[in-house]
């Protein structure tokens, strides 16, 4: 009995000392003393209100040593140097008795520009951080109810452009139906079955730069996230669309470059952002 205690005794001491040298080992990012909430320094350093200040970084204009600040109330040094996104203007493209269109600019809602124009209802929508052309109808018009129709018989053509992590040479069609995922982040996945809702993409590569490549995209549906989550699930997610696996960036760098129905027809170039240069 005793060899076994002093056994057990032997193994609790030898534990304790790789414990110790584990321990050692470890490197923790260690907070300034005088380290102070991320919306507070913003406020000072641009001499604007806290509220303001918060509101940019909920919005995700701000960033700080090439990467985006995430967390309003986070701890950083009172040396951190921002940047602040600038939101471009909304351009009118097109406008006549059935339709509007306008040219979108990232870092605004679908929503926040359809309040612009009261006497208007959303045709469809972008994500917040996608820029490009953003159709609206009048409500319960003929147009409307014609309009409706063409984007359910997957009448409408879209195409988009969107510069992607690592090097994709082939050109490729993805139809993996998605599940809208619970909870609060409103996440997309790929179904490893066949439920789910129907999503067709089309991706056609058009330059590569480094380890980075512009893609030509075309979607015959419109769900939710659906670009986005195919080219995660292709392992080449979108520049800055950490919520599917890419590094931080500035923006998430997607496009609706064209869109046609019934009719008509609109083309938006992308920004600058879609130029290779290095600091993409």
């Amino acid at each position: 009995m005793q060899s076994n205690k002093s056994h057990k005794k032997a193994l609790k001491k030898d534990s304790k000392q790789q414990n110790s040298k584990k321990d050692s080992t470890q490197t923790h990012t260690k907070i300034p003393k005088d380290a102070q909430k991320a919306y507070k320094l913003l406020a000072l350093q641009e001499n604007i209100s806290n509220s303001v200040a918060k509101d940019l970084i909920d919005r995700g204009l701000v960033s700080a040593n090439g990467k985006k600040i995430l967390i309003a109330r986070g701890l950083l040094s009172p040396n951190t140097h921002f940047n602040i996104q600038q939101i471009h203007s909304i351009k009118k493209i097109f406008q006549d008795e059935n339709i509007l269109a306008l040219e979108k600019p990232a870092f605004l809602t679908s929503e926040e520009i359809a309040k612009n124009y009261p006497q208007w209802v959303l045709l469809h929508r972008l994500d917040k951080e996608t820029s490009g052309i953003l159709l609206l109808v009048k409500d319960n018009s003929p147009f409307h109810l014609k309009a409706k129709e063409a984007f359910k018989q997957l009448k409408v053509t879209k195409h988009y452009t969107a510069i992607v992590e690592g090097i994709l040479e082939e050109e490729c069609e993805i139809t993996a139906p998605l599940l809208i995922q619970k909870g609060r982040s409103a996440k997309v996945s790929v179904s490893k079955t066949q439920e789910g809702q129907k999503a067709i993409t089309h991706i056609t590569p058009i330059e590569i730069s480094g380890k980075k490549t512009k893609l030509d995209i075309q979607i015959k549906t419109g769900k939710t996230h659906q670009i986005r989550v195919h080219l995660a699930h292709l392992k080449h997610p979108i520049v800055g669309d950490t919520l599917y696996g890419a590094k931080p960036a500035n923006r998430i760098l997607l496009h609706a470059r064209h869109i046609a129905l019934l009719g008509y027809d609109f083309t938006s170039n992308a920004p600058s952002e879609f130029i290779f240069k290095d600091n993409l």
